[in-house]
């Protein structure tokens, strides 16, 4: 299976990590937004789009990427870290996963994790979630990844 992740990663290289782990069990090819070919994005069977979360929302790099990409068919999936948990019933994947569905993808599922974080009020105490993501978490990014690999069904 092709399999290409497109991640912006800025901070810390918390999701640059977590796409690291992906991207060995799927045997895929990490690349930031601006570097992504789109021939190859075309000719791949599963695309994950992943980030570090910002005020709430995924990179903006990423988004705006997504946003210009042509109208396709294909499986997708969506991946965030962020230094503060999410709430259920809004996860920070649910714009992205909801701009790709438009674009024609198959959105097979989400994945977050926390990690470090020194966004400006938490700069000022050193960071919080300053050991992650850690091997637990590394290890559910692998585990989704596997899932997403061998077809069990979307996933969250």
């Amino acid at each position: 299976m092709k399999t290409v992740i497109v991640c912006a990663s800025v901070s810390h290289g918390n999701t640059r990590r977590v796409a690291g782990s992906m991207a060995g069990v799927l045997g895929a090819k990490v690349v930031a937004p601006e570097q992504a070919d789109l021939a190859e994005l075309a000719g791949a069977d599963l695309v994950g789009f992943g980030s570090g979360v910002f005020h709430g929302r995924l990179h903006p790099r990423l988004t705006e990427f997504v946003k210009a990409l042509p109208a396709g068919r294909g499986r997708a999936f969506v991946f965030a870290t962020s230094g503060l948990p999410e709430i259920p019933p809004a996860p920070f994947t649910r714009p992205l996963v909801q701009l790709l569905k438009g674009k024609g993808f198959e959105v097979d599922g989400s994945f977050s994790c926390r990690a470090f974080d020194t966004w400006t009020p938490f700069k000022l105490v050193g960071g919080i979630n300053k050991q992650r993501p850690n091997a637990v978490d590394l290890a559910a990014a692998r585990a989704f990844a596997e899932r997403l690999r061998d077809g069990r069904g979307p996933v969250s």
